[in-house]
């Protein structure tokens, strides 16, 4: 995604649509879904467990003042006209051009990943680091969208399948903590929205989604392929400069 225009209308779920607002005040992309989904996010804005028809991913430089993150967003969700009730906000501080769609479809479910992400904060969960108390706007930030229906525990199954993917696309790129130098298992801002349609076109109501089920396969390959091709970009663009 990289001009104003850009737009993706995904092939997998129809009505999802997918699309870079860059002459906001903030760039952001925004995802529109054809009806509410059940989420369950990190999300600054409308995390936890939510209804949503509208998923943004919003740019801020490093320098953003993260002093009042919840009314800020409010306050850019309510200027573009996007019902804030009904919208999760992600804040990135990685150049919306690296962001990554995959999807893919079976006849269980259909999903749709997009993925904005950078390493420059990568970090190794588990050992002792310095840590913050404020909130910093994400470093890899994974919005899932899943087609079909799944319990709340199968939710909770693919968000863990999602960010072992995440950790293995680390781990191939051979990204360390930059403070430990160890394995890098994510950074110290990472987000991720999980969006579940609970539409009965497929016939399933998923109770697993663990890297042995046929949904959690799809689920890993997609946030595996998305994360490491958004941070490929970027550093063949930082080798470039």
């Amino acid at each position: 995604m990289n001009n104003e225009h850009d737009a993706y209308i995904s092939t997998m779920w129809p009505g999802l649509a997918i699309s870079w607002e860059s002459k906001s005040e903030y760039p952001h992309i925004s995802m529109t879904l054809p009806e509410r989904v059940v989420a369950l996010s990190s999300a600054i804005h409308g995390g936890g467990y939510a209804r949503l028809d509208r998923i943004v991913n919003r740019y801020v430089d490093r320098h953003y003042d993260c002093s009042e993150p919840l009314t800020d967003m409010h306050r850019f969700m309510e200027s573009h006209g996007y019902r804030p009730e009904s919208s999760a906000g992600l804040m990135t501080a990685v150049k919306l051009r690296y962001a990554s769609i995959w999807e893919e479809g079976s006849s269980e479910a259909s999903i749709v990943c997009c993925t904005t992400a950078g390493v420059g904060n990568a970090a190794r969960a588990g050992q002792q680091r310095t840590t913050f108390a404020a909130y910093e706007p994400g470093t890899i930030n994974i919005v899932l969208l899943v087609h079909g229906r799944m319990t709340a525990g199968c939710m909770v199954n693919a968000i863990l399948t999602a960010t072992e993917a995440k950790a293995a696309a680390l781990a191939d790129l051979d990204v360390k903590d930059h403070e430990t130098g160890a394995m890098a298992t994510g950074t110290t801002t990472d987000a991720i929205v999980l969006g579940v349609s609970g539409h009965d076109h497929y016939g399933v109501n998923h109770h697993y989604a663990g890297t042995a089920t046929d949904l959690g396969g799809m689920i890993g390959r997609l946030v595996y392929g998305s994360v490491k091709e958004s941070i490929l970009s970027s550093q063949r663009e930082e080798r470039a400069l």
